[in-house]
């Protein structure tokens, strides 16, 4: 059934390239749980034991806020088809902004995306996996496209404009510095 490691083995590599989506959770001390899909080929596993993963622009910046304050951080990936298998990546992550020294580097192992904002780095220190028997199979049929669209329509300063009015909090009041570190 379930097994640990102290990192990621290349054949749960292998598993993660494969996915096309995964979750991620983050909390602070005293703020919500914040449980988020991803997808958008916005994944990358460095070496055994980081993860990087480029996140795009949103309704929230929950992940942001909560990793400043609190790096712990979750990656589940689940096997929606083949062999059953649930897959959890545990460590500590921090925040990559565009004004960081490191972006430049870290963003140029991804296919841009319209609305980029922040990439996580994960310090992976446990990888889980569990059965998963209980996990349904489901087809991939495809990426959806409105996301790109609407960031393309806004552009960049109206990206910027959408991050002042709605991505500088958490829903607890927590701080992104998504203005500061990105414009």
């Amino acid at each position: 059934m379930g097994k640990k490691y102290s990192e990621i083995p290349d054949k749960l590599k292998q598993f993660i390239e494969h996915q096309k989506i995964f979750f991620v959770g983050t909390a602070t001390a005293d703020s919500r749980v914040n449980v988020s899909p991803k997808g958008m080929d916005s994944l990358r596993v460095l070496d055994a034991n980081r993860v990087i993963w480029l996140n795009v622009t949103g309704s929230g910046n929950e992940t942001s806020a909560h990793v400043q304050e609190n790096p712990r951080m979750t990656l589940m990936f689940a096997a929606f088809e083949g062999n059953p298998m649930i897959l959890r990546i545990y460590g500590n992550a921090r925040v990559i902004h565009k004004n960081d020294p490191d972006w430049k580097d870290k963003f140029a192992l991804f296919t841009p995306l319209p609305g980029a904002r922040q990439i996580f780095e994960l310090a992976v220190d446990l990888v889980q996996t569990s059965c998963g028997m209980g996990v349904p199979f489901y087809d991939y049929t495809g990426e959806r496209e409105q996301l790109n669209k609407w960031a393309n329509k806004k552009g960049e300063d109206g990206i910027k404009t959408y991050w002042k009015d709605a991505n500088q909090e958490s829903i607890d009041g927590k701080p992104t510095h998504i203005m500061e570190k990105n414009t």
